[in-house]
């Protein structure tokens, strides 16, 4: 009797325990997919929120690209195309998944497991909305927003409000006289208000997208050109606050309204803007981050500047501008940098701005995995961080910046992102 009365307790006892582990796991789970950072506790890893940069040029008859290049056409062409254009060069990428539609909900689904798999907590994706229009949104709108599996990786944008040139691929005559102007990142006011109302309305209230503290996060790439289309800082600032208004009208505490920032320019459509400190407090931004490590860096050995070299110069950077400026800064770690693929490859390939330009080098698997620790480090160290940053990126092929697998390297990149970040 005894016997069975211990044996009783001890079967009570263990299910009582798998029902706590059970309760603990689905916990965790549910802390996960629901990304709304708790500043409690900004120093705890568990807390550390990893978003990826996420360009929608790789799925076909965008109606812009059928128009200047061809049904049929996406990025994806560039990244087939791509040679070899000096010694040691490693060109093409291949992609392990082929050259997929991302507008397929079922690709997408595909992307979001291994980014979830993975210790990627939220996608941000370049997006692109002009006068007559949003430009590439069926990645988000066809593929994102319809894979049944959006709950496991949370999204948000990026507006992506720099001019878009022709530059896909650019050729050396072009540059010279400067490349064509295609479609302008200076939209007018009632394009702003348009895209206020499609935002909220299409995407902020999706319960998948990311919010800090409750708090939707919409970043803008480029503050100067944000500002030319209200023609001042007074009339910016009111703009500003009417989107906030709009809003907390749809049930929100608030925006976390973030700026992309840099002190040196990439694209040839973009500017360097001055007190950036100063002027983005005034316009009523929440938070800065930055895109890309060259914002902030001159790669300055041809063809090919070391990865470490590039890395430590940027997280001097981060210090500087995460002890000036008021705002909270959100880091980034970049994967590499190879603009080749947009370069015209029957020109030379010479050092005289974007996309001819230095390439990053020695970005190993091995050599990201220590800038991800180095970012785990600072993040601990700095805390107005709020634990937060991004990675330079998840699919930019033809910037030579992606975690997605190629032939070469498998899943390392990703693997890199789990093991350092992972649960």
């Amino acid at each position: 009797m005894i016997y069975l009365l211990n044996k009783h307790l001890i079967g009570y006892a263990y299910l009582c325990f798998l029902l706590l582990l059970l309760a603990f796991q689905v916990g965790c789970n549910q802390r996960k997919n629901n990304i709304e950072l708790s500043n409690d506790n900004p120093n705890s890893e568990a807390d550390i929120t990893v978003a990826c940069y996420y360009f929608p040029n790789y799925h076909m008859n965008d109606k812009r690209n059928i128009v200047l290049k061809g049904k049929g056409w996406s990025e994806w062409e560039l990244v087939k195309n791509a040679r070899p254009r000096f010694e040691g060069h490693n060109q093409p990428n291949i992609p392990a998944w082929g050259y997929t539609n991302e507008s397929d909900p079922k690709i997408m689904a595909l992307k979001i497991d291994a980014a979830a798999d993975h210790g990627i907590d939220a996608f941000i994706f370049d997006w692109y909305y002009y006068d007559d229009g949003p430009f590439l949104e069926k990645c988000l709108e066809e593929g994102y927003l319809k894979a049944e599996n959006n709950n496991r990786v949370k999204f948000s944008l990026m507006w992506a409000n720099h001019s878009w040139i022709d530059i896909h691929p650019a050729t050396l005559e072009n540059l010279k006289k400067g490349p064509e102007l295609l479609y302008s990142g200076k939209i007018t006011v009632e394009t702003w208000e348009k895209i206020t109302d499609y935002i909220i309305k299409n995407y902020f209230l999706h319960p998948s997208y990311w919010k800090i503290d409750g708090k939707p996060y919409f970043s803008i790439y480029d503050v100067s050109r944000f500002i030319d289309i209200f023609g001042s800082i007074e009339a910016t600032k009111d703009a500003v606050a009417s989107f906030r208004k709009k809003v907390t009208d749809s049930g929100f505490s608030g925006i976390n309204l973030n700026a992309v920032v840099w002190g040196r320019t990439v694209l040839p459509s973009e500017e360097v803007v001055d007190n950036v400190n100063e002027l983005v407090k005034e316009l009523g931004f929440n938070s800065i981050t930055s895109y890309v490590w060259i914002h902030h860096f001159q790669l300055d050995e041809f063809p090919v500047t070391p990865y470490r070299k590039v890395q430590a110069k940027y997280f001097e950077y981060a210090k500087e501008t995460t002890d000036k400026f008021d705002l909270p800064y959100y880091p980034n770690v970049t994967m590499g940098w190879d603009s080749s693929p947009r370069a015209h490859q029957d020109d030379t390939y010479m050092d005289i701005g974007y996309p001819f330009m230095a390439t990053i080098g020695g970005n190993t698997p091995e050599a990201f995995k220590k800038a991800l620790m180095e970012m785990k480090e600072f993040l601990k160290n700095n805390p107005s961080c709020e634990n937060i940053f991004n990675i330079n990126c998840w699919n930019e092929w033809t910037e030579g910046s992606y975690l997605e697998p190629d032939l070469q390297n498998g899943m390392a990149y990703l693997e890199a992102v789990k093991e350092v970040f992972g649960e």
